[in-house]
């Protein structure tokens, strides 16, 4: 089993920047790739951005791309989402998951951390 939590949720203004923190635990070195994914309120949950265990290979969402950056420090078995240029539309929980393949379901997931952006 791997356990998963996020941290680095807070309120900011619009333009603004937040780091989410995802910290894994237990059976680490199964993980192949780890992502985050978000859900706002009334929408049904979205990805957002994946590093693979390596870090040599990421994606984005289109909504995010050039304003979110995904990395990773496995010393510490801990993947970052530095957030900047914020918006109000990037409100959302966001949850950190993990998975065993590099396709596929992703079958780890954190407990989320609230985002919210003022206008």
């Amino acid at each position: 089993q791997v356990q998963l939590v996020e941290s680095g949720g807070g309120v900011v203004q619009a333009g603004g920047s937040l780091r989410l923190s995802c910290a894994a635990s237990g059976r680490t070195l199964s993980i192949y790739n780890m992502g985050w994914f978000r859900q706002a309120p009334g929408k049904e949950r979205e990805f957002v951005s994946a590093i693979s265990w390596s870090g040599d290979r990421t994606s984005y969402s289109d909504s995010v791309k050039g304003r979110f950056t995904i990395s990773r420090d496995n010393a510490k078995n801990t993947v970052y989402l530095q957030m900047n240029s914020l918006k109000p539309e990037d409100t959302a929980i966001y949850y950190c998951a993990a998975r065993n393949t590099p396709l596929g379901t992703f079958n780890y997931w954190g407990q989320g951390t609230q985002v919210t952006v003022s206008s």
